[in-house]
């Protein structure tokens, strides 16, 4: 099966009942600069967001939340993409989580989280930390009116 000669040493293996290629495909509908290497009915060799991952068709099993994809968005326009993107056939989870139609977990974060989680001031940080807590689809604006306090 060709794959990229350049893989790394440690590509994550995603393992599905029936739908590898499938997903693989999907994926890369999504994502800008994608790669799909090879798919056939056993595996898919595919590139995301700058990174390879193997598709295997295999035994049943379900994802869980205990493996997840973070996805940086530089705004709320890239945030709504992902979120819209991955929520079809899937479900809304909250804290801009997201799981896709494959069971897949997918955590949907804007670049400014860091600022807002991680601020020196823990009342700044808090009040954004509350807000989140009650978004599915995390919103910049109204994490950064939280932030500041109004």
């Amino acid at each position: 099966m060709p794959q990229n000669p350049n893989m790394p040493k440690i590509t994550p293996c995603l393992l599905y009942t029936k739908d590898a290629a499938k997903a693989a495909r999907y994926y890369a509908s999504i994502f800008k600069d994608s790669k799909i290497y090879s798919a056939d009915s056993l595996m898919a060799s595919f590139r995301i967001g700058g990174m390879d991952f193997l598709a295997l068709n295999g035994p049943a099993s379900k994802f869980t939340w205990n493996i997840s994809f973070m996805i940086d968005c530089k705004d709320q326009k890239e945030v709504d993409h992902f979120w819209n993107k991955l929520k079809r056939g899937g479900k809304e989870l909250r804290c801009g989580w997201v799981e896709d139609k494959f069971g897949m977990a997918w955590q949907v974060v804007p670049s400014a989280m860091p600022k807002f989680l991680g601020a020196k001031d823990r009342t700044k940080a808090d009040r954004a930390f509350q807000a989140m807590l009650k978004m599915k689809k995390l919103d910049i604006a109204k994490l950064k009116a939280a932030f500041d306090g109004k």
